[in-house]
């Protein structure tokens, strides 16, 4: 495995992260509209409160502006489309 430098590739790479974090709530969200399971429902909650701080921070540090604001528009959605779920699983 390659050596990193002393910042950490988070760091170093936000708008990268921030994506990569928006892909995985993706995933969790649809795991949870397949099974609308508490369990599944929690995982896909705690990739999207991930997912909104890889936003800050990617935010803060103002890089490819134009990636973080499409894959912020992605994560409102997941964001609504978990909602639809977790509604469906507390009426179970």
């Amino acid at each position: 495995m390659a050596k990193h430098s002393d910042t950490s590739w988070k760091q170093d790479h936000p708008s990268t992260l921030f994506s990569n974090s928006v892909q995985k709530a993706d995933r969790a969200v649809k795991q949870a509209m397949s099974h609308p399971e508490e369990i599944a429902v929690e995982h896909a909650f705690n990739a999207i409160s991930h997912a909104e701080n890889a936003f800050e921070n990617a935010e803060q540090h103002n890089e490819h502006m134009d990636l973080v604001e499409h894959n912020k528009s992605q994560l409102e959605q997941l964001k609504q489309q978990l909602q639809e779920v977790q509604k469906i699983v507390e009426d179970h």
